[in-house]
């Protein structure tokens, strides 16, 4: 099986969103847990998978990362 990129999910204390997914977003939600499960001995929630998702996603933005950096997008 190939690597996944997400490794040990931390525990944090969390701000509540809700959100719709299309159905497609969440089997393939599921099968990415199920996969992470298999390789990491860990199970989780598919919920607890997104936030870490997420932050993946916008660490590898180098849009993103251009816009913060020159203060554009600070929150």
């Amino acid at each position: 099986m190939a690597k996944l990129k997400l490794g040990l999910i931390e525990d944090d204390k969390p701000v509540k969103l809700t959100i719709e997914l299309p159905a497609p977003v969440h089997r393939d939600l599921l099968a990415y847990t199920a996969a992470l499960a298999e390789e990491s001995g860990q199970a989780h929630e598919p919920h607890k998978l997104v936030a870490p998702m997420l932050a993946r996603f916008m660490a590898a933005d180098r849009g993103f990362a251009k816009a913060r950096k020159t203060a554009r997008l600070r929150v």
